[in-house]
């Protein structure tokens, strides 16, 4: 099975063709290479044997720079230990450059169904008569290494599509649900594009997730509005979905230029 990183040792891992970017094909997707970090905490905890009562709450992202397609340094470190919460910290660097920062928040489980609620009715997974062709807007492996679908084709700025793939996260390993789920989550800032990418640019500085149930199946739903501003930045929001339900949602900071205009 193809993959979307090979390991090369306990914190390097090499990203394959079907990592590649979207924007350019000398970057990585961020997508992926989000779930790697998840997967390398996942790592990261198992073997310090933390606490197993702690569910991934909160992840957030900061891109500090160019995601070349080379080898991912992953480190990852304890923050604020405890047994009700903990915060978990992973830097990723790339050809000696730390270009990705991330925080987790880890929360304590209960039995809480008495008073849960407060979720909006989400949309269903439409049947496979309903597939939709990311690839017909975006260029790169990773677009085209996910399975679409969407009940209506997306409209400027507006989309609600489902995704999956058929990918292993990192060769040869099992994945959480957790990182499965992430590793797809960032697709959601070019499934509703308001302008094309062939004329303006609008890539995301960070994304940030909170999750209030575990995800769960293959399909990640992406419920998605873009909004861009008058003076250059914008916002994805993404009400996160999977076959049963709402699960969370993800936000991301976008920096909006005419395609002729470098990025930093």
């Amino acid at each position: 099975m193809s993959s979307y990183f090979e390991r090369i040792d306990d914190h390097r891992y090499r990203p394959t063709a079907d990592a590649g970017g979207a924007w350019k094909e000398s970057e990585i997707h961020f997508s992926p290479l989000g779930g790697l970090i998840v997967h390398a905490i996942d790592r990261y905890r198992a073997a310090r044997d933390e606490p197993t009562d702690l569910v991934l709450s909160r992840i957030s992202f900061d891109i500090l720079g160019f995601l070349d397609a080379d080898v991912c340094d992953v480190h990852v470190e304890t923050i604020r230990p405890g047994r009700t919460i903990e915060l978990i910290e992973a830097t990723v660097t790339i050809r000696g450059r730390r270009t990705v920062l991330a925080r987790a928040w880890y929360t304590m489980t209960g039995d809480t169904s008495a008073v849960a609620g407060g979720a909006e009715d989400a949309p269903t997974l439409p049947g496979p008569d309903h597939r939709w062709a990311m690839t017909d807007t975006w260029p790169g492996g990773y677009v085209a290494s996910l399975e679409m679908r969407a009940e209506e084709p997306p409209r400027a700025g507006r989309a609600t599509a489902w995704l999956r793939t058929e990918r292993e996260l990192v060769a040869g390993e099992p994945t959480s649900p957790d990182a499965a789920y992430i590793a797809l989550v960032d697709t959601a800032n070019g499934v509703a594009v308001r302008r094309s990418p062939q004329e303006w640019m609008f890539p995301n500085l960070d994304l940030t997730i909170h999750l209030f149930r575990r995800p769960a199946g293959s399909w990640v739903g992406l419920d998605t509005t873009v909004v861009f501003g008058p003076a250059g930045q914008g916002l994805t929001s993404t009400a996160l979905l999977d076959e049963q339900g709402a699960v969370g949602r993800a936000e991301q900071t976008l920096t909006v230029r005419p395609l002729h205009e470098r990025t930093p």
